[in-house]
Formats: structure tokens, sequence, C-alpha cells
């Protein structure tokens, strides 16, 4: 998936250099973002809670 992402936005980039980037770019680029910008924040959450569980885990370790 992340090499089809990589080829979407090097197509996006030339055609925005040569003029051509169509209202379908446009829609296509939107269908792409709109995810990952919903996901992000619970990514983020994810992270944190996964860090303070490392570092709780670590500090009964020590005990």
């Amino acid at each position: 998936m992340k090499k089809w992402r990589e080829k979407r936005a090097d197509r996006s980039r030339k055609r925005k250099a040569e003029g051509k980037y169509s209202v379908w770019d446009v829609v296509a680029d939107i269908l792409i973002w709109v995810p990952e910008l919903i996901i992000l924040p619970f990514r983020l959450i994810y992270l944190l809670f996964k860090l303070f569980g490392k570092m709780f885990r670590d500090g009964f370790d020590s005990i």
C-alpha cells in the first residue's frame, strides 16, 4: 500500500508541475488523506498508552 501511495504522490506532483492536475486528482488526494487524518489521533493515543505502559512496567522491574 505504501508503494502505491508513493507512486500516486509522484504522479500527482508531475501532473501539478505540467499543469495537468484535474478534478479527479483532487478527489483522489482527498480520499487518501481524510482517512489518515481521522485515524491519526487514535494512533497517537495508542502509542502514548504503549509508552506509558512500558515506562510503568520498567519502573516495577527496577524495584
